[in-house]
């Protein structure tokens, strides 16, 4: 198996989470090859995986919950590596966030207040922020040295944590709005995968949904959370039975979903909310936007939100027919963790 060590940290350090650790300033999922390219795996099923070049580990951490590494890639630019699993890449990033922010700030009457779940990098602050009507961004999320990682690295979000309409706090989501008296607008959830053993998996819950996060939305509400791959052959592993799930919480339920290139996949997001959210065209879209927001969007406008909507016809189907509901019992999880093995360059 290769290995890339990092120059000028021979300190020991272990993880106490289900990814691979970072040891002896050895990244999990970087290898190198007989030409000494570098390169990052991640075992996306038990016979695919996602590989690409790495050109330079820029800085590395380990936390109580997940390692986490910064490396500067080839085709992405700046990647973010928690648990040997990739979460976002500078070159594509604003797909996801764009995509997982705005379509439920736009449907929404008046959104003022917002809950972050999760988010820790800063970038879905960094959106939720751009609507002019927003006066209060709470992001909870319960990993503060990955928070202080990306406050220190990631140089696109350090606008948003200096605002001060960003109240940013360091505790479980779930303990969090369970403790919460007031209601927000919009609430999102940013929150990693749900991995086999993992704490976030029970932020996806029917349970979390209905008793503890609905109580916490404001007449009108709408929550989005992402949920994971919606690919046609990867949309079973849990988008659908997240979509399901809402569907027993929720009156009104909207599944779309997008291709993020650096995810390999198309990605999937799910709004619900008891109050019926409008049908805009796509000019009505734009029209919205351009009076709502503070700058225009990269990926998002009237046009584009309308193609998130469309879901394949594949999709469609399995959605329409899911019947699994998400408990903590009867939970379903993304495949595994990034893996190190050797890839050789030829």
């Amino acid at each position: 198996m290769g290995e890339v060590h990092i120059n000028g940290d021979a300190n020991h350090h272990e993880s106490k989470s289900n990814g691979s650790a970072i040891k002896n300033g050895v990244v999990a999922g970087i290898t190198n090859s007989t030409r000494s390219c570098l390169w990052f795996e991640e075992e996306i099923e038990e016979d695919l995986r996602w590989v690409f070049s790495v050109s330079k580990i820029l800085h590395t951490g380990v936390s109580e919950y997940q390692d986490i590494a910064l490396l500067e890639s080839g085709p992405f630019g700046k990647v973010l590596i928690l648990d040997g699993k990739l979460q976002s890449a500078d070159a594509d990033e604003f797909v996801y966030h764009e995509a997982l922010v705005h379509p439920a700030l736009l449907y929404h009457s008046n959104p003022k207040r917002v809950f972050i779940m999760g988010g820790g990098e800063g970038s879905t602050a960094r959106e939720a922020l751009k609507h002019r009507s927003v006066k209060k961004v709470v992001m909870c999320d319960i990993d503060k040295e990955v928070v202080d990682f990306c406050k220190a690295y990631l140089t696109s979000n350090r606008e948003a944590f200096r605002s001060s309409r960003l109240e940013l706090l360091i505790n479980d989501a779930r303990a969090e709005l369970e403790e919460r008296e007031d209601k927000f607008d919009v609430i999102i959830g940013d929150l990693a995968d749900p991995v086999e053993g993992g704490p976030c998996y029970q932020l996806y819950t029917q349970s979390f949904y209905e008793n503890i996060l609905k109580p916490r939305l404001a007449i009108g509400g709408i929550l989005v959370t992402q949920a994971g791959p919606a690919g046609i052959l990867t949309h079973k592993e849990v988008y659908s039975s997240i979509y399901n799930t809402l569907r027993q919480v929720f009156k009104y339920v909207i599944p779309y979903a997008a291709h993020v290139p650096s995810y390999s996949d198309s990605w999937g997001w799910v709004m619900a909310s008891d109050e019926p959210m409008p049908k805009f065209s796509i000019e009505e879209t734009d029209v919205r936007m351009k009076q709502r927001m503070i700058s225009e969007l990269r990926f998002l406008d009237g046009e584009t939100l309308s193609a998130t909507l469309a879901l394949n016809k594949v999709v469609r189907r399995s959605l329409a027919k899911e019947t699994h509901v998400y408990t903590e019992e009867t939970a379903r999880f993304v495949h595994g963790h990034g893996t190190a093995q050797k890839l050789l360059c030829q």
